[in-house]
């Protein structure tokens, strides 16, 4: 029995990366029905891949130089992980007949666009895919909400993390956003990862949140998603959770610091709304980014009643 062909798609990376490559995704499936999606990312995004409906297969991948495809029979490379030469290199280690990637001076032979330093990511990969004749609908970020119960249905969902300091805003703000939305009658849950934990009870504490209202460290990957996708406004800084928010249309307050939201953030929708002091930095850093640090309490106060506004005349009962 001859084997299926198969797509390798190389995304080594965080939940943001993968939830703004779903479109490209999506548009890989739609042009190659007769293969096996195969992508290389890692192991834990399996619970968020599996609502993508557009992977057949995730090769787990920690991060470049590990991949190591022996899914049987590769008909081509997809490079959604950067413009190389690492990631380049990894997926030419697997020995594809073709590899679809942007252009890199190390590899003169490899046809594809330049890069665009100035575009939004999810556009990039979805440009990358058009430039080969692949066409991607941009706006496909919807994942199905996942079928397991939220551990806080209808609840304020705070999430202060962030992978550098850079880009976290400060538990006192935090703490004195979610002082509020709870004194006005709101279940307010803080969450994040179990290394993330004492970050959460610090905001939790500001705020004066009862028992029960840290989250972070308590849940899988999935059970947060169904936790944000049954939120009734999410609040958190440039990072994954963000990305999940947009995903499953949840309403947000997202606060942007050395990055712009026109690179990283959700698309145009009412239950949307992205801060930015306008500053560019390194999202990298080791100290609170000046621009994120511009953002004040009143500011996200504000956006989280117009976001609220919005989602109540939509729909009705929203009132925060």
């Amino acid at each position: 029995m001859a084997l299926t062909p198969t797509v390798l798609v190389l995304r080594a990376l965080g939940i943001g990366d993968l939830l703004t490559a779903v479109p490209a995704l999506r548009g890989l499936r739609r042009s190659c029905p007769d293969r096996r999606l195969a992508l290389a990312a890692p192991a834990g995004l399996a619970p968020l891949v599996e609502l993508i409906g557009a992977v057949d297969e995730l090769v787990p991948t920690a991060g470049l130089g590990a991949l190591d495809f022996r899914g049987g029979k590769l008909d081509l490379a997809v490079n959604l992980h950067g413009r190389g030469p690492e990631s380049i290199a990894d997926l030419l280690r697997q020995n594809p007949p073709r590899t679809l990637t942007y252009r890199h001076a190390d590899y003169p032979d490899l046809p594809g666009p330049e890069w665009v330093a100035d575009q939004h990511e999810v556009q990039r990969w979805c440009s990358l895919l058009e430039w080969f004749g692949i066409p991607c609908n941009a706006e496909a970020l919807d994942l199905t909400p996942p079928p397991e119960a939220s551990a806080a249905p209808g609840a304020v969902v705070i999430h202060p993390g962030a992978a550098s300091p850079a880009r976290r805003w400060p538990v006192d703000r935090f703490g004195a956003v979610a002082r509020v939305l709870a004194d006005r009658g709101h279940r307010v849950v803080v969450t994040g990862s179990a290394g993330e934990r004492p970050l959460a009870e610090a905001v939790a504490d500001s705020a004066g949140l009862p028992p029960g209202a840290v989250l972070a460290g308590e849940m899988s990957l999935r059970g947060t998603a169904a936790v944000v996708a049954d939120a009734r406004l999410v609040l958190c800084g440039d990072t994954g959770i963000a990305h999940l928010a947009t995903a499953f249309r949840a309403p947000s307050v997202i606060l942007f610091g050395p990055v712009s939201p026109a690179h990283w953030g959700p698309p145009r929708r009412p239950q949307h709304a992205c801060l930015w002091s306008g500053r560019r930095g390194d999202p990298h850093g080791s100290s609170l980014d000046p621009g994120l640090a511009a953002i004040t309490v009143e500011d996200v106060l504000g956006a989280v009643g117009e976001v609220c506004a919005e989602k109540h005349a939509m729909e009705g009962g929203l009132d925060v």
